[in-house]
């Protein structure tokens, strides 16, 4: 019996991963703490530069000067230099990187037919079988993080921006770099407003893997081949009905600090 017991455990435990230090940052707010998966599969450009910026300190202290909180359209942009829409850093403009060719082993398709949607490690995409490899895209589901940009599509540089609700009409549009682990709430309680009366800023954004060891928080995801996700996202299938869409799950997420 204890042997068994043993192993039921091992294959619940095993469900879980821990996320890659070297593609996630930590984001100290005035309002608390945001962990981000990044995902370099879909955009590495964009992932690059993100990291490099705050290496570089770019994204300390940076306002989140437009935070917008209307139905379909409700996000928190932050990330330029000089807290103006269209501010740039010293470094080039970024080509469009809005969708990438990637096998469809590595995505954990949650809806197929003909408008597939899945998850690209914890963050959701839609896909298109036109070309026999899927086009992925990001899918602008609440807590996904893009690069902003001004009309030319290969304008993006350091401007950021979080997802506070979910607006498809983003999606083909702006380049997905990852999704909040942790503090979607945080970005929920940002101060809204064009800019906001009393704005919250980011204090200091790294990434994971180069904070001391002793200062990392860790954090694991559910793997999303394991049947403990598959549960969940039959429950979200029998709730939402033919209307079920990848933004109607997220990836569980287990955090310490």
């Amino acid at each position: 019996m204890h042997l068994i017991l043993a192993l039921i455990l091992g294959v619940v435990m095993n469900a879980w991963h821990s996320i890659d230090l070297a593609n996630a940052l930590v984001i100290d707010t005035t309002k608390g703490r945001i962990i981000v998966a990044l995902e370099p599969r879909l955009a590495p450009h964009a992932v690059e530069r993100v990291k490099r910026l705050a290496r570089m300190h770019v994204y300390d202290g940076l306002l989140m000067w437009r935070v917008v909180d209307t139905p379909g359209f409700n996000f928190v942009q932050t990330g330029d230099p000089h807290n103006h829409d269209g501010d740039r850093s010293a470094l080039p403009d970024l080509r469009a990187e809005f969708s990438a060719n990637i096998p469809a082993t590595q995505i954990r398709f949650v809806r197929t037919g003909l408008a597939p949607e899945g998850f690209l490690g914890v963050v959701p995409v839609g896909a298109s079988y036109a070309s026999g490899i899927p086009r992925v895209w990001g899918a602008y589901c609440d807590g996904v993080m893009g690069m902003g940009r001004e009309r030319d599509v290969d304008s993006a540089n350091a401007e950021i921006f979080f997802m506070r609700g979910t607006t498809r009409d983003f999606d083909h549009d702006y380049t997905v770099v990852g999704r909040i682990l942790v503090g979607l709430d945080v970005i929920r309680a940002a101060a809204v407003g064009v800019p906001p009366k009393h704005p919250d800023r980011m204090l200091r954004v790294r990434v994971l893997s180069d904070l001391p060891s002793s200062d990392r928080p860790s954090v694991e995801v559910l793997d999303t081949s394991s049947a403990q996700f598959e549960q969940l996202v039959a429950a979200a299938r029998r709730t939402h009905g033919a209307d079920f869409s990848v933004c109607d799950i997220s990836v569980p997420v287990k955090a310490y600090p």
